[in-house]
């Protein structure tokens, strides 16, 4: 990952004593001890114990120097897991403890372009998932039948509930690889391929490896006694593995309602470009849980139905066509472990498009009328509790409902706006091509939008990613024309819109100054197309 100084990306620490901790600064800005190094390889090691709930391993972390001088490197691991012995080149190290972050001191001199190994001993009963995967950690959960069954799930609160790791988006490993031991009776399904299994009178040792960059809330862990069929699809890219794992009794169900993966597939191949990790292979993973997008070990919870726990959340009927976390939980391996966030306060790039491609899958199978009425239907979802981006470097989103209703209906108005779905496809395949494998920031993808549609589109965003406000359209209608102008909008904010006058489609022109639209005959009737989330208002003349 390409070296990012933390004096571009921080803010006084004044600012964020007035709401926030330490803790969360350390957590959620690129500290120096963080800035100075960049991530190579996670060789990730677990030992798991279900009767104890207690897990200890080791992690050898693999780091390029990118800048001489600092004595101090920054791990991340929250209580209660400690860490044991750190060492580098077999020397042990002293570490600062500060909460949840642990800066080891370095005795070895840091020479710049130098690729270096820390191996960092763990150990703990990790917190377990209150409510997962939204308030994540651990599920130690049992089967139908009584037996073990295990995940983790731990996007919100990070990776390091559970290991020790570089727990910040902007920097993703390049690679990875896992050791899995579990009891000899259960199976382990973690991320990439397995590449080995080793066994002993007690236990079995599961060997993962990952061969593209990965963020590590992605990392997972799946233990049950699990069995499993694959296919191979034919993508873009060429033949495609296609493994699915689940409980044992659950096989003829899931061999039914897993049929949609391949036709995800081919949908978001269309839309988005090619499956982003072909070295490392599509795996769908039941899990005691809802579900999650664990990079190419996606897990799923959504009891073998259609719908959201057979629910439409659009309320139209659309939503009763395909499987949500089947649809949503994979869009997530275009957008959120191919295009990462670099900060999570634009946690929207993740799911605003991926709460989109639902639509678009709709789309694919049933047409454009069907996926707009669904997009459509979500937005009584939406809050306006807060705006979708967040607080930078304190780990902090936006609006938990909006960044996935208000922005899937912020990109279908883009998208109406451009009229034009060869060039809307090509700029979504654009972004999976321009920032392959790379963490963004929202800047990054509005001026890659804006050029590609050939827009300006920054106070489009402003509004609806920046503020809680929904534009308003307030008008004037005198026979034959109608006077118009926005408010409640920022500066700048001129987005055309179409209405609908006497039952024909018209694109108007508005702007914070009032404008003029003249009709043909007499305006009887008129409305804002659904496309558009903005609010319509007469006022008296």
């Amino acid at each position: 990952m390409k070296y990012l100084s933390f004096l571009l990306l921080c803010t006084s620490l004044s600012v964020f004593s007035q709401k926030y901790s330490r803790q969360d600064t350390l957590r959620g800005s690129i500290t120096p001890q963080r800035a100075w190094w960049d991530l190579n390889h996670y060789d990730l090691s677990v030992n798991v114990n279900p009767e104890a709930q207690l897990i200890l391993g080791t992690n050898v972390m693999t780091y390029t120097v990118l800048e001489e001088g600092v004595e101090e490197l920054q791990i991340d691991l929250q209580s209660p897991m400690e860490l044991n012995l750190i060492t580098q080149d077999g020397i042990p190290l002293e570490v600062r403890h500060e909460g949840n972050a642990h800066f080891v001191k370095l005795k070895k001199k840091q020479e710049k372009g130098a690729i270096n190994k820390l191996t960092m001993g763990f150990e703990g009963k990790p917190r377990k998932a209150k409510n997962a995967p939204w308030d994540g950690g651990f599920s130690w959960k049992k089967d139908a039948k009584g037996r073990p069954f295990i995940a983790t799930s731990n996007q919100g609160i990070g990776a390091s509930v559970w290991w020790p790791n570089k727990d910040h988006t902007y920097d993703e490993v390049d690679s990875l690889d896992m050791h899995v031991t579990v009891p000899k009776e259960l199976t382990d399904v973690s991320n990439g391929r397995l590449v080995g299994i080793d066994s002993t009178a007690t236990t079995k040792t599961y060997h993962w490896t990952v061969k593209n960059p990965i963020n590590s809330y992605g990392v997972n862990l799946n233990i049950g006694h699990y069995t499993h069929f694959k296919e191979v699809y034919q993508g873009e890219k060429g033949p495609l593995d296609m493994e699915y794992w689940v409980i044992e009794e659950n096989e003829e169900k899931a061999k039914e309602q897993f049929k949609q993966a391949p036709m995800m597939m081919k949908a978001f191949e269309h839309w988005f470009g090619p499956y982003p990790f072909y070295e490392d292979s599509y795996k769908l993973v039941e899990a005691p849980y809802l579900g999650m997008e664990h990079q190419s070990s996606v897990t799923y919870g959504n009891k073998y139905g259609n719908g959201y726990l057979g629910r439409d959340l659009s309320g139209t009927g659309w939503g009763l066509k395909f499987d949500f976390i089947i649809i949503h939980e994979s869009g997530h391996e275009w957008f959120a472990n191919n295009i990462t966030n670099k900060d999570v306060a634009d946690m929207w790039i993740h799911e605003s498009f991926t709460n989109y491609s639902e639509s678009l899958f709709l789309d694919y199978y049933y047409g454009k009328e069907a996926a707009a009425a669904y997009v459509i239907g979500t937005r009584k979802n939406i809050q306006n509790d807060q705006p979708i981006i967040g607080t930078y470097n304190v780990r902090k989103t936006g609006s938990g409902s909006d960044m996935y209703y208000k922005g899937g209906n912020m990109l279908h108005m883009l998208r109406t706006l451009v009229e034009d779905d060869e060039l809307w496809r090509s700029a979504l395949r654009g972004l999976n091509t321009t920032f392959c494998h790379q963490t963004v920031t929202t800047k990054q993808v509005e001026h890659y939008l804006s050029k590609k549609l050939g827009k300006d589109l920054n106070a489009f965003f402003d509004q609806y990613l920046r503020t809680t406000d929904i534009p308003v359209l307030e008008y004037q209608k005198l026979r034959n024309k109608i006077t118009f102008r926005y408010t409640n909008v920022v500066n700048g904010f001129d987005m055309p819109i179409q209405m609908i006058i006497n039952d024909k489609k018209e694109w108007i022109y508005p702007s914070k100054q009032w404008r003029t639209y003249k009709a043909d005959d007499r305006i009887k009737d008129l409305k804002i197309a659904d496309d558009f989330y903005v609010e319509l208002r007469k006022i008296n003349p």
